[in-house]
């Protein structure tokens, strides 16, 4: 398994593209100068030993020796041995609805980064528990299948956008049956599944998929996200608005009816998320009531650092650059590694 222990230095990395539009706009100020003393190939000539290649070659092994330094500050990490550990904890299957309906702000930022939002802090309290990630629209799929990795969890959480699915509508019944195939075998173990959804429900059968799982010793909890009273939805444009085909502009709303009956099917609760966490203890308190049962997992108690090996290349990428002048060298010049256009 490999991990960075310190990630938040990766954040340094949002520097990346503004060195390079920094670099392009230094070279076409260059440039732009040059044009002005004269004739681009007749200065060439009057300055042989002037490579315009060389600077290039200077700023991108800076360049990579800057993004190096940022992923050895992060300190990456390979996991080097493993152990079967028994923890007791419940297993939680979260589905997601990513629908268009979710991009709309009744709720802040807007539905479905505030669900994104609960996820991450429910997967940052979880100990011993395992988690399975599903979203759906108008189809479902396991974006993450159930596991004790959370480090995994929060990468893919942050990778759901309403793009994953290209098949629009909001069919909980086949989120909620796909959610009851993904637990472990496992018996004794509490087993939860949590709906995150605004409830527009359109393919219909959701309150019978959440009884059959209730059947089979799942609950069924539901958060519903929006606000009854509807909100429209963002189009592709700022501010702009997506509207139906007779170009009326769509308004999307709670179904909280919908929400409430499913819940009940799924022998759990419904919670109505607003701009507060309230929502979110409120499920953890509901959880924590289920059964908990020995689960074996499979955890990595040690981890090599790999620090080494980036610090040796960036080593050679700044010896390399030091070689690397402005100018020419006289001594290297019948080498002419760095041949310009212009005829020596």
């Amino acid at each position: 398994m490999f991990k960075f222990a310190n990630p938040e230095y990766l954040y340094l990395l949002a520097l990346v593209p503004v060195l390079v539009v920094l670099h392009i706009v230094s070279n076409i100020r260059r440039h732009r100068k040059m044009t002005e003393y004269g004739d681009e190939e007749l200065l060439s000539r009057l300055m042989p030993d002037v490579s315009s290649v060389r600077p290039n070659i200077r700023f991108w092994l800076l360049f990579s020796a800057y993004t190096l330094c940022c992923f050895l500050l992060a300190r990456p990490q390979f996991g080097s041995k493993q152990e079967t550990v028994t923890r007791r904890g419940i297993e939680t299957v979260i589905a997601l609805d990513i629908s268009n309906s979710m991009l709309a702000d009744d709720v802040a930022p807007n539905r479905l980064e505030k669900s994104k939002r609960i996820i991450s802090n429910l997967v940052d309290q979880i100990k011993d528990d395992k988690v399975g990630l599903i979203v759906f629209a108008g189809d479902a799929f396991v974006q993450l299948p159930i596991t004790n990795d959370f480090i995994s969890a929060k990468v893919f959480l942050n990778t759901i956008s309403p793009g994953l699915i290209t098949r629009q509508g909001t069919d909980i019944k086949q989120a909620i049956e796909l959610a009851s195939r993904s637990f472990t075998p496992n018996e004794g173990v509490g087993k939860a599944i949590i709906v995150i959804t605004d409830g527009e429900n359109h393919e219909g059968g959701a309150v019978e998929a959440a009884q059959a799982a209730a059947e089979k010793g799942y609950m069924v909890y539901v958060l519903g996200v929006g606000l009854p009273s509807g909100s429209p939805i963002p189009g592709d444009r700022k501010g702009e608005f997506r509207k139906d085909k007779d170009g009326n502009v769509v308004v999307t709303r709670l179904n909280e009816e919908m929400c409430r009956n499913i819940a009940a099917a799924g022998k759990g609760v419904y919670f109505y998320v607003d701009n507060s966490n309230a929502a979110e203890k409120a499920l953890r308190k509901e959880m924590d009531k289920l059964a908990k049962a020995d689960i074996e997992t499979t955890v990595y108690t040690e981890y090599d650092e790999q620090f080494a090996i980036i610090a040796w290349m960036i080593l050679i990428v700044l010896l390399v650059e030091i070689l690397v002048c402005d100018s020419r060298n006289p001594r290297l010049k019948k080498f002419n590694l760095f041949k310009t256009d212009v005829e020596r």
